[in-house]
């Protein structure tokens, strides 16, 4: 790489210079390839690119600051691109940055953005965290949405691999559909390979006397390539979208079906969700009766994955589920899930249909409310969400965390302290729940790592806290957000 190799030329030149410095140098030199954005210089900055790559980070964050050399480095071999490919960042946790942050929907740290034509088309970076990743992705990322296959070469290298390959077939490449086929390819180019053809005799597989306009989704499972011809382009992302989860995810510790299980899990439809022993009895029985009844329920708004105990440990710990309880079926819709333990291969079918006609009873997973709940920070199950969060009237600062997760370890005797301070204040409560252990309300809380902390005041209002964890800035968050009364103080003083 260019820099290292100058780096290198100086310290034997300069050998009487300390090492020290050198290192010093070749951090200072590879920094100086990401943008440092901001508030007042975002918007000019990101309108003058066609492409530009933007982290929003947090200083306090063991996940930026991991990722923080790698980045600086791939910034540095992508400078060197012709056209130059452009890596930036934005502290997120800066006051002024807040609302920048927000705009970008930025839930965690780190949070990539890939920004198109000067910032009107935004995608989610969905690469690697390592420099040489990051290269690579990004290379593919920033050339054409779409690559035109004029030989049977062409068509193989795409189609190369277990993925999904989207390929429009049209006879010009000129007209609305083709126009629509482009701008399906801006918006969907993170997440699948696209191409488009004037001959679909050059394509493996399908009806290779069409003409066009088609576009032709190939797929590693269930029937391999499917034809579409509505050229609108919603109606050309939700054909995508839903074409490429499979019939029944397969969720085991194959990495080539992981992408899929992410698609699965990313979906809006309600998930149907058998785990099993790959390795137990009957497993031929479970999965062709599950798959008749995927079929059954296809493009009726629930998708389908099974999956191996031993491949999936934190979605079992996830669910509640324990090792003698399966076979077992889990659907899990919006802030809801059922589950049925113990499952024998002919009970698939009639559990399904039972849950559809909406005769069955939603699960809650949960642990014993505490007998005795004294101390400062006050522990909060799924059964005494409603009493101490919703309904207690007062100013609560709620922790979601994780028994295993070192950030929430380190944060514990911080929020100790926080709760010591405040344990004389009649109208805040510190309380913390067991995300891993108790089903919480996702329809008002968002958390998708552990820890989120969460702000509720007395009169309803809610706040995701994201400052610095110490002592001082939590409180000091706290008494800025609260209400100075309880709800029921509130409401003796109106009467």
């Amino acid at each position: 790489m260019a820099s290292r190799f100058w780096i290198c030329l100086f310290v034997f030149v300069f050998s009487l210079i300390a090492s020290s410095f050198a290192s010093e140098s070749e951090e200072a030199q590879s920094k100086e390839f990401v943008l440092t954005l901001d508030h007042s210089n975002f918007a000019e900055t990101v309108g003058k690119h066609n492409f530009i790559v933007v982290e929003f980070y947090a200083p306090w964050c063991g996940h930026c600051k991991k990722l923080a050399p790698e980045y600086d480095k791939a910034a540095a071999v992508l400078s060197s691109y012709d056209p130059p490919v452009i890596l930036a960042k934005v502290n997120a946790n800066e006051e002024k940055n807040k609302e920048l942050a927000s705009e970008f929907e930025v839930k965690g740290f780190p949070t990539i953005k890939i920004l198109r034509n000067g910032g009107k088309n935004i995608q989610d970076y969905k690469g690697p965290r390592d420099a040489d990743g990051i290269v690579n992705y990004l290379k593919k990322q920033s050339g054409p949405a779409s690559s035109e296959i004029k030989s049977v070469e062409d068509a193989s290298a795409l189609l190369d691999g277990n993925k999904i390959v989207v390929v429009g077939v049209f006879p010009e490449f000129s007209g609305e559909k083709f126009e629509n086929f482009t701008a399906l390819a801006e918006k969907l180019h993170s997440d699948y390979e696209l191409g488009h053809t004037l001959d679909a005799k050059l394509l493996p597989r399908g009806d290779s006397s069409v003409k066009g306009p088609v576009v032709r989704l190939f797929k590693p499972f269930d029937e391999l390539n499917v034809d579409f011809q509505d050229f609108n382009v919603d109606a050309l992302e939700k054909f995508v979208e839903e074409t490429s989860i499979p019939l029944v995810t397969l969720f085991n510790k194959d990495p080539n079906n992981h992408p899929f299980v992410i698609k699965f899990f990313n979906s809006p439809n309600d998930k149907a969700m058998l785990f099993m022993n790959f390795n137990g009895e009957h497993v031929d029985a479970f999965e062709s009766k599950y798959r008749d009844v995927a079929e059954q329920y296809k493009d009726k708004g629930i998708n389908f994955l099974i999956g191996d105990m031993e491949s999936s440990p934190v979605v079992f710990e996830y669910y509640g589920l324990k090792d003698d309880q399966v076979p077992a079926i889990v659907i899990q819709t919006n802030g809801q899930k059922y589950i049925k333990p113990n499952l024998e291969p002919d009970q698939i079918s009639s559990w399904v249909k039972e849950y559809k006609e909406g005769n069955l009873l939603p699960y809650k997973k949960t642990e014993p409310i505490p007998k005795v709940n004294d101390e400062p920070i006050k522990v909060v199950v799924a059964d005494s969400f409603q009493d101490i969060v919703f309904n207690s009237g007062k100013n609560v600062l709620l922790e979601f965390y994780a028994p295993w997760c070192g950030h929430c370890k380190k944060l514990a005797p911080i929020l100790d302290e926080v709760a010591v301070s405040l344990q004389n204040d009649a109208y805040v409560v510190i309380a913390k729940i067991d995300g891993t252990a108790n089903d919480i309300p996702s329809d008002v809380f968002d958390v998708k790592g552990y820890p989120t902390l969460y702000f509720r005041s007395a009169s309803g209002n809610l706040s995701q806290y994201d400052g610095d964890r110490t002592k001082e800035a939590i409180i000091d968050f706290i008494q800025k957000n609260r209400d100075t009364a309880t709800h029921e103080d509130r409401v003796k003083d109106e009467l």
